[in-house]
């Protein structure tokens, strides 16, 4: 089973691709969360384009990606996993399980280091929060995050299909969780048990600082419980909360030049003149 699922890995994630990303933009349209302030054409025509050129440059740079780290680590006995003599399906979960807990707190270290989170905060610049924002990272950022990616693979040993599920359910979940969709309450309250939902992590795109370092989970809700960075609801509920961050706020800002040049902009942290401390401008914005 696993060499005919490891067999038709591009198929298998381009699909999943495609299918979450078809859904959830018809969900948006069908019962969408909150009115958009940008152009949908705008947000969506720059924000595909960085995911294009980032999907050429990983290619590119790294001759071999997790899944094959995973099965070079298995022929060479490499890893926890492949050192331990433990079940296949224990090493599987857990294998699922902590890389989800690394890319929380890689999202964490992206937050703090002010050299990272200028990378970072490509993706929290999005005026509003879609589909497509779940896709919007600097092309540095998604290359540091496949070299953290690919130490963790080959630390644990992990099996390569447990990477390729969690490869798959971490993007998938990505494009759900920054999805502009409505939820029954009762149904949003069961599911962030479990899995990070659109309104749980919606709170992590606002414009206050302290909702901003906030909700830092991707698939499982559960590290941020127990490491106490969870914000239930935001201060100013879904419907007016602000969504960015304050330095970038203009619609040009949205275009693919200024993302990758948006690192070198500015200071890390703080607001520019023009807008106050929670980013609401104190002069007519740019349009």
């Amino acid at each position: 089973m696993q060499e005919l699922v490891l067999g038709h890995e591009q198929t298998l994630r381009l699909s999943a691709f495609l299918g979450v990303l078809i859904a959830m933009a018809l969900w948006e349209l069908a019962s969408p969360r909150r009115r958009l302030e940008a152009p949908r054409v705008l947000r969506w025509s720059n924000n595909l384009l960085l995911v294009g050129l980032d999907t050429v440059i990983v290619r590119l740079a790294f001759p071999v990606l997790a899944v094959g780290l995973a099965l070079k680590a298995e022929a060479g006995g490499w890893g926890l996993f492949n050192a331990l003599d433990v079940p296949g399906w224990i090493a599987f979960v857990l294998s699922v399980v902590l890389l989800d807990l690394v890319i929380y707190l890689q999202h964490v270290l992206f937050h703090f280091v002010p050299g990272l989170w200028r990378l970072h905060r490509v993706h929290h610049a999005d005026l509003d929060i879609d589909v497509t924002t779940g896709l919007r990272f600097h092309p540095v950022e998604i290359l540091l995050s496949m070299v953290l990616k690919l130490g963790a693979v080959a630390a644990l040993g992990a099996p390569a299909a447990a990477v390729l599920v969690f490869e798959v359910l971490l993007n998938a979940c990505a494009m759900f969780n920054h999805s502009n969709i409505r939820l029954p309450a009762s149904v949003d309250r069961v599911l962030r048990l479990f899995l990070v939902t659109p309104d749980m992590h919606r709170v992590h795109h606002s414009v206050i600082p302290r909702e901003t370092n906030s909700n830092f989970g991707f698939s499982l809700s559960w590290w941020d419980r127990l490491l106490g960075t969870y914000i239930a609801q935001p201060a100013e509920g879904h419907e007016g909360m602000r969504i960015g961050i304050p330095q970038f706020r203009t619609r040009r800002d949205l275009w693919l030049d200024r993302m990758l040049w948006q690192p070198l902009r500015g200071p890390a942290y703080g607001s520019p003149r023009g807008t106050d401390d929670t980013g609401t401008a104190r002069t007519k914005p740019e349009a």
